[in-house]
């Protein structure tokens, strides 16, 4: 349990990470993941609760802990003025490791991260990427058998994040326990072998990945998107409390029928602004029920359901600042 005065930041968490798992946080802005991380990286005492990390207690042994793990923080705290190799070397040194084990470390970590060639060039000109890169190597100095990662690829163009994941791949099949913390879906099915998804400071759900999309949605998803009505014009859609928030969809004509008559196509139907989500078995009979009621889209998509369909009924689709 974390609290700051009167707020709760973290009250409803009880979890169990085994020893070389990747294990992952899933929440809106404020649910209380970096709190929690901070807790775990015994940076921030907990108010309440019991906490074990490596078998100790932050409260006891946070400098023997801290020894034993590897932080990611979601900025790259960098020395700037320092060239690669000597981030790392550096960083090394805090340790209390040897001159010769810090310099054949940073040359293996320069290696790992793909920044052999940089390894001589000052910090400040690295692109993003390769400044992340940096901050995970750096993470790795002392050999972490706990690696903590908060949101570790924001801000990383496709191909940059994919080759992050692959390093991360290649760190768990060593046998590195890692707790992750994302807001991309894909990058937590990708990574993570059991996650939670936190909402408001506690647990609403928890599983690996394929349970959780088996548990809270379909199969698959049938998008129907339709044209925007026009100012004056009804509205396709007429969508009350149960259905979802109101939308737009178009004109209401013969080749358009309302709503009403797509209920019983899907165990569940969201209404967005140009389209609706029908949760369904199997979407291509759904489309074509739809077809034969009808129903003239101005695109249709069947696809499997993901993580973010989860992540949203569980969080919302509203913006949490």
């Amino acid at each position: 349990m974390k609290r700051f005065g009167d707020f709760t930041a973290v009250g409803g968490i009880d979890v169990e990470v085994q020893r070389g798992e990747a294990f992952g946080f899933l929440g809106p802005n404020g649910a209380g993941k970096s709190s929690t991380m901070r807790m775990i990286a015994c940076v921030s005492p907990r108010t309440g609760g019991e906490l074990r990390v490596l078998g100790m207690d932050p409260d006891l042994h946070g400098p023997q802990i801290r020894a034993r793990i590897g932080v990611v923080p979601q900025g790259d705290i960098l020395d700037t003025e320092l060239t690669v190799r000597q981030n790392l070397q550096v960083y090394g040194r805090y340790f209390g490791f040897s001159r010769s084990y810090v310099q054949a470390k940073a040359t293996e970590l320069l290696e790992f991260a793909q920044l052999t060639e940089k390894a001589d060039v000052n910090v400040e000109s690295l692109s993003g990427g390769m400044k992340r890169r940096l901050t995970i190597a750096r993470s790795l100095v002392n050999d972490p058998e706990l690696l903590l990662l908060d949101e570790p690829t924001t801000g990383l163009d496709p191909q940059a994040r994919h080759l992050l994941w692959e390093r991360l791949f290649r760190l768990k099949q060593r046998g590195a326990t890692q707790i992750i913390t994302t807001h991309y879906m894909d990058e937590a099915q990708q990574l993570c072998d059991r996650l939670v998804v936190m909402d408001n400071g506690t647990i609403v759900a928890g599983g690996t990945p394929t349970e959780l999309i088996s548990r809270y949605a379909t199969r698959e998803v049938l998008e129907l998107r339709f044209p925007q009505a026009q100012p004056g014009e009804p509205a396709l859609v007429h969508a009350g409390s149960s259905a979802g928030p109101s939308a737009v969809a178009g004109p209401q004509t013969s080749d358009n029928p309302p709503l009403e008559r797509l209920t019983d196509l899907a165990d569940r139907i969201e209404v967005l602004p140009d389209r609706l989500l029908l949760y369904t078995a199997d979407g291509e009979a759904a489309l074509t029920a739809a077809h034969n009621r009808g129903v003239r889209p101005m695109t249709s998509l069947v696809r499997r359901s993901t993580l973010e369909d989860v992540f949203l009924r569980l969080t919302g689709r509203s913006l949490v600042d």
